[in-house]
Order: C-alpha cells, then structure tokens, then sequence
C-alpha cells in the first residue's frame, strides 16, 4: 500500500477528487493548508500599503491505495491539477506499513 500527498491549487479539488473516485479511488483526506515553493508568494495592497503574502492557500490530498492503483492516481492527480503555470504542486508517495479500520478491526487492503 501506498499514501500519496498532493499539495495542490483549490480550485482543482473538485476536479481532482472527481478523477481519483473515476479509478476507484473510495475514501481521501483533505486539508486546507497554506505554503510556498519556488513561487515566494506575491505582493498585495491593503489600504493604500503594499505587503508580502509568504504563505499562499493550497489543499492537501491524502489517499491511501493499492500499490496497483498508485500510477493511475498519480496520472489523474497531474492530469486534472496541471494548469501549466508555477504553483501547480507536488505529489509525495510513501510506503504504508499497516492500515487498521477501528470500527472492525479490518487490516491493510480490506481496511481502506
């Protein structure tokens, strides 16, 4: 099993949840976070006075799959997230040891 991050722009979730559900994607976690990369954040103007905005508004997704499915997860993340301009994203995929469903105590592949 495997748990892929995606930091992504979110005006794609919708587009991106959409994709993953399309390759049997059930279940992810999403958060609203905040960050910078290569991009620094911009400049913005309050009240006449210009200041720096460092943190710009991203979401995280995170899916836990099926080593099988990782590729075709990966693929419709780029494929629905990518508008070709700085500030798209990453993916991260790790390895997941041991998933454990609390309700029935299903492991790994039947937990998820």
């Amino acid at each position: 099993m495997k748990k892929i991050e995606a930091i992504i722009k979110p005006f794609k979730l919708d587009d991106v949840r959409e994709a993953l559900g399309d390759i049997g994607v059930n279940g992810m976690t999403v958060h609203e976070v905040k960050g910078f990369g290569r991009q620094k954040g911009h400049t913005e103007l309050y009240r006449g006075a210009e200041y720096m905005v460092d943190f710009l508004p991203k979401v995280k997704v995170e899916v836990v799959i099926a080593d099988e499915l990782v590729e075709q997860a990966i693929d419709a993340i780029v494929e629905t997230s990518r508008t070709g301009k700085i500030g798209d994203g990453k993916i991260f995929v790790t390895d997941i040891e041991r998933v454990i469903r609390i309700r029935t105590g299903e492991e790994n592949e039947d937990a998820i």
